[in-house]
C-alpha cells in the first residue's frame, strides 16, 4: 500500500461519511477544509433575550450539533485523539460529554465563556481548542481567566450535572492528565517563550503584566536586558526564582513563629475541623480524612485548623517551609483536574469559588513535617493544583531536615492554592491579615510571619 492510499484510509476512517478524496491535491483540499470546519455557535442579538421554556433551548442545540452534512472530523494529535476514543467509545461517557454542553443556557451571558470568546456546544469543538492549545503559550490578559484557556472553554460545561460527574471520573482525569502533560512538555520547551513579550496587552512581559507583578527585576532571577529576560521557556518564566535576599524570613529562628509558605492571598480559616464533612454542599465544609486521603496520619489532624490561600498566575509559585522541622513524609495525590463544586451554579470565575471543595477532589501534595516545636508538632503542607495548574512537584523527601523559609516545591503553570494544617493540640494564632479571608484581600508575602503558637 502506498503512502497516499494509507493517509486516503486513514481519511475516510476519521471523516467517516462524505466523499473521500482521491488524489493528492484532492485530499490536501480537503484537510484544509475539514480544519476550516467550525462548529461553534457564534453569539447573536437572538440569544441576547432570555428564552422561554426548554423548546427553544432544545431546537437550537439540535441545529448545532455535527451532522454528515455539516460537519467532519478533524485530525487530532494522538494525546487529543485518545481522548475523543474515550468519549466515543464509553456509553456513560459519552452521554455525559455530550449533556454537559446540551445543558449551558443560551441565553447571555452564556454565548460566550468568561474570556469573552463564543461559548463552545459541543465536545468536538472542545477536542479542536484542546489540540490548537497545547501547542501555543498562553497569552497575558486581564479577564477572570487569564492563564487559564483550557478552563475558560469548560468553566460552563463542567458547572452542569453532568459535567460535575464527566470530570471526577477517573478515566477522564487520566486522559486530561496526558494532555496536560504534552502541553508541559512544550511550555518548558524555548518555543514557548514568545509571549515573553513587552506588549502592553498580551505580553507577559508589558506593561499591563508588570503592573501586576511590581519590582519585577528587582525581585526575581532575569536580565532584563537579554531577549525574554533571559528565561529558558514559559514555565522558567512561571516558576521564576526569587533574587538572594528577597523575601527574608521572618523571625528564622523563633520556633514559635509559623512563617507563610506561599505567596498568596487568605482564603478561609477553619477551627475544629471534622474528620469527615459534607464538602460538596454549598459552605464547602473542609473533610479532614478526604483532603488528606485517608493517610494513615489524617487522624492525628481531626478537630484540628486549617487555613488555606490561594496564588494567582502572576504571583511567585516556589514553596517554602513554614517551620524548621524533619519531613515526615512527601507524596503526591492524583485527582480531579477541571471540577468545582456542585452548589456553586455557573460561575464565570470558577474554580476560584470552589477551592475549598478542591482541597478535597484535586491533584494534589502532601508534605507531613515534624515541626522542632513540640508545641507545633506535626503539621501538613498541602498544595492544590487548579484547573491548567496541577503539576506540584515536590523537591523534599522523607527524612530530610528543613530550615523555616528552605524552598521544599514548586508549582507549574497557571494558579493554585495550598492548605496548612494543624492538630487539635496546636495552639495557634494567625496574623490579622490571614483573618480576613476572601478573594478581594490582599497577597501575604512569602517568608512573613503568618501564624504564632502558644
Amino acid at each position: 500500500m502506498g503512502c497516499f492510499e494509507a493517509l486516503r484510509l486513514f481519511v475516510c476512517s476519521r471523516f467517516g461519511q462524505g466523499t473521500v478524496p482521491t488524489t493528492l491535491d484532492s485530499f490536501t483540499e480537503s484537510i484544509s477544509e475539514y480544519k476550516e470546519l467550525k462548529i461553534v455557535i457564534r453569539a447573536t442579538e437572538a440569544r441576547k433575550e432570555e428564552m422561554d421554556g426548554t423548546a427553544g433551548d432544545r431546537k437550537l442545540y439540535e441545529t448545532s450539533q455535527p451532522t454528515p452534512a455539516n460537519h467532519a472530523r478533524a485530525l487530532l494529535s494522538p494525546v487529543v485523539e485518545e481522548l475523543r476514543d474515550l468519549i466515543e467509545n464509553d456509553p456513560l461517557i459519552h452521554q455525559l460529554f455530550t449533556c454537559m454542553f446540551m445543558d449551558i443556557p443560551y441565553h447571555h451571558p452564556f454565548d460566550v465563556d468568561p474570556s469573552g470568546n463564543p461559548q463552545i456546544r459541543h465536545y468536538e469543538a472542545l477536542l479542536r481548542h484542546l489540540d490548537d492549545i497545547i501547542v501555543r503559550a498562553p497569552e497575558f490578559n486581564t479577564t477572570v481567566m487569564m492563564g487559564f484557556p483550557i478552563n475558560a472553554l469548560l468553566a460552563y460545561p463542567m458547572a452542569t450535572s453532568s459535567g460535575i460527574v464527566a470530570f471526577l471520573h477517573e478515566k477522564v482525569n487520566i486522559q486530561i492528565q496526558k494532555i496536560l502533560n504534552t502541553w508541559a512538555i512544550f511550555l518548558s520547551s524555548p518555543e514557548s517563550r514568545y509571549v515573553l513579550n513587552a506588549d502592553p496587552d498580551i505580553g507577559w512581559l508589558g506593561s499591563k503584566a508588570l503592573a501586576l507583578m511590581p519590582d519585577f527585576a528587582v525581585d526575581y532571577v532575569c536580565n532584563p536586558v537579554a531577549p525574554y529576560f533571559g528565561f529558558c521557556s514559559f514555565d522558567d518564566f512561571f516558576t521564576r526564582q526569587l533574587r538572594d535576599g528577597v523575601r527574608p524570613v521572618d523571625c528564622p529562628n523563633d520556633g514559635t513563629v509559623v512563617a507563610n509558605a506561599c505567596e498568596s492571598t487568605p482564603y478561609r480559616l477553619a477551627h475544629g475541623v471534622r474528620a469527615y464533612d459534607q464538602f460538596w454542599m454549598k459552605d464547602q465544609c473542609y473533610s479532614l480524612a478526604d483532603m488528606l486521603a485517608d493517610d494513615p496520619l489524617s487522624p492525628s489532624f481531626y478537630g484540628g485548623t486549617v487555613y488555606q490561600a490561594y496564588l494567582g498566575c502572576t504571583n511567585y509559585h516556589r514553596w517554602h517551609s513554614p517551620v524548621s522541622g524533619t519531613i515526615r513524609k512527601a507524596y503526591g495525590k492524583p485527582g480531579a483536574y477541571y471540577a468545582q463544586c456542585p452548589n456553586v451554579g455557573f460561575d464565570k470565575s470558577a474554580p476560584n469559588t470552589s477551592q475549598a471543595y478542591l482541597a478535597q477532589v484535586a491533584t494534589r501534595a502532601m508534605i507531613f513535617i515534624d515541626a522542632d516545636n513540640s508545641n507545633i508538632g506535626l503539621l501538613c503542607f498541602m498544595p492544590v493544583g487548579i484547573a491548567e495548574c496541577s503539576s506540584c512537584e515536590i523537591r523534599v523527601s522523607e527524612g530530610q531536615r528543613v530550615e523555616k523559609g528552605d524552598e521544599i516545591g514548586m508549582f507549574h503553570f497557571g494558579g493554585s492554592t495550598y492548605c496548612l494544617i494543624f492538630r487539635p493540640e496546636t495552639k495557634v494564632q494567625f496574623r490579622l491579615e490571614a483573618t480576613r479571608a476572601g478573594i478581594d484581600t490582599s497577597v501575604l508575602k512569602v517568608n512573613t510571619m503568618l501564624a504564632r503558637v502558644d
